[in-house]
């Protein structure tokens, strides 16, 4: 398969060449027609009802194809490990494959497989997901499989040497990695001894945990109480909410949840550089606290952000990339927890421009502090946002996947209903007011990963007097 990059020039090349060969025979080329307002995205009408153990259930009919996803999404993830648990809830998510007390491992993999589906299990830092996706006609059998699953695992310590050995070539890719070792800097200098601030546990812990300690870790985060069910896709509504209420009404609520207060972010200049000798490249990971989902500025912030650097027209990549070739792919993001979001921008720079590269982006921030965007750059950023939210929304996991964010910051269905408006009501003023205050270079954490000895001498003014690296 070619490239991506190839593809791209392959491409050019044919229009360059189409252009051409109609100039050349006296053919002025054709105007391309102007793109149509984006539309709102309309919710389909959904069910909803929470069982008497507390369990919500949201049921969304989607699409024609006849088949169906359910997932059971858990108010809880990395943000409820201990210090010494990192990734504690990842190995106890990984269990629930081994079976339960009534199933195999391979009995679950072959049922949900002749069912046309798979049993996916996923943990972030604020939740954990265990789904399936499945023919229409299957949708009964596998919520009480799902059920099964969530409610009676077995959780097998004949099973977790396997579990934690993959655990540990996980970990040994990861932090190989310089972007990872970048993240987990970054995230310990913003978020200190918050979960936030723990990206990997060591070998150590990996290495120390038990079959009593995942059991301890189910019992404490996994129950009904904090628990929502998504089904989406074609269904029938009366025989999907008979098997919901019969898996999942004798689940136990659970223990009260525990409930980890929201950090208290660095918004200050820091710097940190991790040593990688003769590495060719320097990779930069610059960012910082910024308003999360659930305050006013938010849908502001991404739209601030696609135009700077989030999106592959952003001024950043426009810069960096496309004129000055300092790096191939360069992206900024605003990322969200519960209750709390950062900024930031990532580059894999040639090591010998790292310092010119970070001149850049602070110039480009800069910039816009300075001058708000022409309404004609800002709305091509805007109606890329709203194609790209409305491909997000396009499958039953994408409509999972915006309703669950959508739950998890309390953000209401009009959220979603009113978003693309929202988004094309940012004006110009509003990203030049966003980028002033939110995203301010000397509250902004900087960390490098690269050959200390070439970098340093290039970085010396974007690092505290403070600050030894």
């Amino acid at each position: 398969m070619p490239h991506r990059s190839m593809v791209r020039l392959t491409l050019r090349g044919v229009c360059l060449m189409t252009i051409a060969a109609a100039v050349a025979i006296g053919q002025q080329p054709e105007t391309p027609p102007a793109p149509g307002t984006p539309k709102d995205f309309r919710l389909p009408p959904k069910t909803t009802f929470t069982l008497e153990n507390g369990m919500q259930v949201v049921m969304i009919p989607f699409g024609i194809v006849p088949k169906t996803t359910i997932r059971v999404v858990l108010h809880s993830g990395n943000v409820n490990e201990q210090p010494n648990e990192v990734w504690l809830a990842d190995v106890t998510a990984a269990m629930l494959r081994e079976g339960t007390t009534s199933r195999t491992a391979q009995q679950i993999s072959q049922t949900l497989a002749e069912m046309g589906g798979s049993l996916g299990v996923r943990v972030s830092s604020d939740q954990t997901r265990i789904d399936a996706d499945v023919l229409t006609e299957r949708v009964p059998d596998a919520v009480r499989v799902i059920a099964d699953v969530v409610r009676h695992p077995r959780l097998p310590a004949s099973e977790l040497p396997r579990i934690r050995a993959n655990f540990l070539r996980q970990l040994s890719i990861q932090r190989s990695q310089p972007q990872p070792l970048a993240e987990e800097r970054f995230a310990q200098l913003v978020y200190g001894d918050h979960p936030y601030g723990r990206i990997f546990p060591t070998e150590g812990m990996l290495n120390g945990y038990t079959a009593e300690q995942v059991r301890k870790f189910y019992a404490a985060n996994y129950g009904a109480s904090r628990a929502k069910l998504y089904v989406a896709g074609v269904f029938d509504r009366a025989t999907t909410e008979r098997a919901i209420r019969d898996a999942f009404g004798g689940w136990a609520p659970g223990g009260a949840l525990r409930v980890v207060p929201p950090p208290k972010p660095r918004a200050q200049r820091q710097f940190a550089l991790v040593d990688r000798p003769n590495a060719p490249q320097s990779t930069i990971y610059l960012g910082l606290p910024v308003p999360d989902p659930s305050q006013r500025d938010w849908i502001a912030l991404q739209t601030t952000d696609a135009l700077l650097g989030g999106s592959f027209s952003s001024r950043i990549t426009t810069n960096i990339r496309e004129q000055k070739g300092y790096t191939y792919s360069p992206f900024s993001s605003v990322r969200p927890h519960y209750r709390d979001a950062n900024w930031v921008e990532v580059a894999d720079v040639t090591t010998n421009v790292t310092g010119a590269s970070l001149k850049e982006i602070f110039g480009e921030v800069q910039r816009l502090q300075k001058e708000p965007p022409s309404p004609a750059e800002l709305r091509g950023i805007q109606n890329n946002l709203a194609g790209v939210f409305t491909l997000q929304n396009a499958s039953r996991d994408g409509i999972i996947e915006r309703l669950a964010f959508v739950d998890l910051h309390g953000l209401g269905d009009d959220y979603l209903t009113q978003y693309v408006k929202r988004v094309l009501a940012v004006t110009p003023p509003d990203v030049q007011r966003i980028t002033r205050e939110y995203l301010r270079p000397e509250r902004m954490t900087l960390v490098i990963v690269g050959d200390k000895r070439l970098v340093m001498p290039q970085v010396t003014e974007y690092v505290p007097p403070s600050t030894v690296p």
